[in-house]
């Protein structure tokens, strides 16, 4: 029986990917993993992303906090971006911190810069926080933990490779990123299992 009393829920999403940058592909030999950067959406039709990033498509510095458009920028520049979409159930409360979270960082990104050192230290798994520099993953992990997701590790030392593996993700995507975009709008569909299902 519904009650008023129930726990509404909501979703984010954490869209890891792997472009062709020359970074992009320096991060991946670095590292050895697949997806050489993650992003979080508010809605799984991905009108925006969030993510440290490049501030200009040529050039990867200076970077920070940015909001990702599918289909512009760096993710204009390739017809084809492998990518996997995870969605994380939240309350109705902990949705609402995440868009404070988001508002936040908008309203104050130029104080912050991509962390070119936490490169380093993700991948030699060494706990330090930088004050106001994040690389990607460390974002994602950063926001997710204030908004009480479970984390298995200090949001300092998380790769978008261990993004993949949140204990509260569920994959409901595996493919190409604008084929994803393209296939959703085109068909002015909203978020569905069904449709999941096919596109995995």
């Amino acid at each position: 029986m519904n009650t008023n009393h129930e726990q509404k829920n909501r979703s984010v999403y954490v869209v890891v990917t792997r472009t062709g940058t020359n970074v992009a592909r320096a991060i991946r030999v670095f590292s050895r993993m697949p997806y050489s950067h993650v992003s979080l959406s508010a809605d799984a039709s991905l009108h925006q992303l969030y993510s440290f990033c490049r501030n200009y498509k040529p050039i990867p510095l200076p970077a920070t906090f940015n909001t990702e458009i599918i289909g512009e920028g760096t993710l204009g520049k390739f017809d084809t971006i492998p990518c996997e979409i995870y969605e994380i159930r939240l309350t109705e409360e902990q949705y609402a911190h995440f868009q404070l979270i988001i508002n936040y960082f908008c309203d104050h990104r130029k104080q912050y810069s991509y962390s070119i050192l936490g490169l380093i230290m993700v991948k030699l798994q060494i706990k330090r926080n930088l004050e106001r520099k994040f690389v990607c993953s460390q974002f994602v992990a950063h926001v997710l933990k204030e908004c009480g997701v479970t984390l298995e590790k200090p949001p300092c030392l998380y790769s978008p490779d261990d993004l993949r593996y949140l204990p509260d993700a569920k994959l409901i995507y595996r493919g190409e990123l604008n084929r994803y975009y393209r296939d959703l709008h085109e068909n002015e569909l909203s978020y569905s299992p069904l449709m999941m299902n096919h596109a995995v």
